[in-house]
C-alpha cells in the first residue's frame, strides 16, 4: 500500500526500556500470573493457546485483558516520551523502517476517521500511537511483546512492539506492507469503538454475565475491527497495490482463533473464542473492503 507521508503532528511517544517493564500490575501481569494454573488444568496446550491468543491484535486491548478486569495504575515504569507533533513525532517514526511504516498506516487512518465522523457530524478525537520495546506501560496496565499490539481505551493508546511485524511475517506466514498496515488499522477500529461507546457496552456485558457469553461478545468487537480495518483500507483503494487485498487476507485467516489453536496442537473450543474464526476474520474485513461503509460493520445484531 503506497503510504509514505505520515502527517507530523499526529500523536506518537516511545518508551525507553529502562528499569521495571512489569510495573503497575496490570493485565499482562494478571495473564502470566494464571499460566501455572491454566497449565495444571489443561496442561501445556493450554498455556500455549493463552500465549498465542496474546499474540493477536489487541490481546490486552479494548476491555482492559484477555480474561477481563481492569489494567493496573497506569503509572509508567519506564520513561514515556510522549510527543504532539513537529519534529519529535518525526524523529520517532524514522527511527526505523517498521515505526514508519505503523507511523504511515496510523496518520492514514486517523484522516480518513476524522473525515468519516465529520461527515456524520460526530466529534472525533484522535488517539495516540506508542511505541515500546518488549516491555512498557500504558494506562491498562503493562505492556509486553508478548500481548502484541493493542489498544488502551484509558489513555487512549495504540501500543506496538514493532517485532510483532516480524513474528507476524515469519511465525503467522502474513508478510507484506498490507498485513502491517491491518494490524494498526484493526487497532484503530478498537479507538473507533471506544469513541462510539461500543466497547463500553461490551464490557458491561462481560461483567454482567456468564464466561460464554462475554467471549461471544468480545468476537463480535473484535470482528468489528476487522470490518472497520476494511473500511479504511477502502477509504484509500486508489493506494492499495496489487496483491494488498490478498496480503490483508492471509493475515486475517492466520490469527483466527481456531487457526490458533490449532497450531498449538490442542482441541478446537468455540465457547473460548475471544477474536472468531479464521473465515470470519476474513469475511467482515472484507465486508470493509467491499462496502467503505461503517454502517455495514455491525457485528451484533444477526449471524456473524
Amino acid at each position: 500500500m503506497r503510504l509514505d507521508d505520515f502527517d507530523p503532528n499526529i500523536n506518537v511517544g516511545e518508551q525507553s526500556n529502562r528499569g521495571g517493564g512489569f510495573g503497575g500490575g496490570g493485565g499482562g501481569n494478571l495473564i502470566f500470573g494464571l499460566l501455572p494454573l491454566i497449565g495444571s488444568r489443561f496442561g501445556c496446550g493450554g498455556v500455549v493457546v493463552v500465549l498465542l491468543l496474546l499474540a493477536v491484535f489487541g490481546g490486552l486491548g479494548n476491555l482492559g485483558g484477555m480474561l477481563g478486569g481492569g489494567g493496573g495504575s497506569g503509572v509508567p515504569a519506564t520513561r514515556s516520551a510522549p510527543t504532539e507533533g513537529g519534529s519529535d513525532a518525526r524523529t520517532i517514526c524514522l527511527r526505523n523502517p517498521d515505526r514508519k511504516a505503523a507511523c504511515n498506516a496510523f496518520s492514514s487512518a486517523q484522516q480518513t476517521w476524522a473525515a468519516i465522523f465529520q461527515k456524520s457530524g460526530q466529534r472525533f478525537q484522535a488517539p495516540s500511537l506508542q511505541f515500546f520495546d518488549s516491555n512498557g506501560t500504558s494506562g491498562c496496565g503493562a505492556a509486553q511483546a508478548a500481548m502484541g499490539p493493542f489498544y488502551c481505551p484509558t489513555d487512549r493508546g495504540i501500543y506496538l512492539d514493532t517485532s510483532f511485524f516480524n513474528e507476524l511475517a515469519n511465525r503467522f506466514g502474513a508478510s507484506g506492507d498490507f498485513a502491517q498496515d491491518y494490524v494498526i488499522a484493526h487497532e484503530f477500529g478498537h479507538h473507533i469503538q471506544n469513541l462510539l461507546g461500543t466497547s463500553d457496552q461490551v464490557h458491561n456485558i462481560q461483567r454482567s454475565s456468564g464466561e460464554r457469553e462475554g467471549n461471544a461478545a468480545s468476537v463480535r468487537l473484535e470482528l468489528q475491527a476487522d470490518c472497520y480495518a476494511g473500511v479504511w483500507a477502502a477509504q484509500n483503494r486508489d493506494r492499495l497495490d496489487p496483491g494488498d487485498i490478498q496480503e490483508g487476507m492471509t493475515a486475517a485467516q492466520a490469527i483466527g482463533d481456531d487457526t490458533l489453536q490449532q497450531r498449538s496442537g490442542g482441541r478446537v473450543v468455540p465457547d473460548s473464542f475471544t477474536h472468531g474464526t479464521s473465515a470470519q476474520r476474513m469475511h467482515w474485513l472484507k465486508v470493509g473492503l467491499d462496502s467503505g461503509d461503517p454502517a455495514r460493520c455491525d457485528t451484533f445484531n444477526g449471524a456473524i
